[in-house]
């Protein structure tokens, strides 16, 4: 039982580094005006440490390595709505692949299948929040003007949708062939 947990920890923290290290070294910045979005893989990540870890762990590792990667590239006044935003797609990618049944004996099509309809259904929900959410973030907190509030979430919906395209995609590839290398390793909790 110990030896779960650690496993589970030590995959959690692994999460959260190649969280940051997607976001810090993989990503194309858009600058608009003052502010700054930009396209990188994080989100990816989230949903392979949902996936793994299940939506709450996976969840909180991907949202703590993206928030510190937003903190750390100078994102700063977005990393509180990353954290959130990221949790939320970590917990319904994992609540959609408990749902779809995690079992021993599901094949590799069955995983491709687990991992395309949990990184839809998490990242499907961040490009409909994300832009909803960080125009009221940046009126009502940060006290960014609406119009500029409007002009920015418009932008960052674009990049949201770009994010997420790539992110199903890489999920989908790279999920089947982790979850086979773990089990035959022993390294799948659930």
């Amino acid at each position: 039982m110990k030896n779960k947990k650690m496993i589970r920890l030590t995959q959690c923290a692994l999460i959260a580094a190649l969280a940051y290290i997607a976001f810090q070294f993989l990503r194309i910045d858009i600058p608009v005006g003052t502010e700054r979005t930009a396209i990188h893989l994080g989100n990816a990540v989230v949903v392979l440490g949902a996936l793994l870890c299940g939506g709450a762990w996976g969840g909180l590792a991907g949202a703590l390595g993206l928030t510190l990667a937003d903190v750390t590239a100078g994102y700063l006044t977005s990393a509180p709505k990353t954290f959130i935003l990221k949790m939320v797609i970590g917990l319904i990618a994992g609540g959609i692949a408990g749902k779809l049944g995690k079992t021993e004996k599901k094949t590799a099509a069955e995983q491709t299948r687990v991992a395309l309809l949990s990184s839809v259904a998490g990242l499907g929900v961040n490009v409909f929040l994300d832009p909803i959410f960080g125009y009221f973030y940046k009126t009502y907190l940060i006290g960014t003007p609406q119009d500029l509030a409007k002009t920015l979430a418009k932008i960052g919906s674009a990049a949201t949708l770009v994010n997420a395209i790539a992110s199903v995609i890489v999920v989908t590839v790279v999920w089947p062939a982790l979850y086979s290398a773990l089990k035959r390793s022993d390294l799948i909790n659930w």
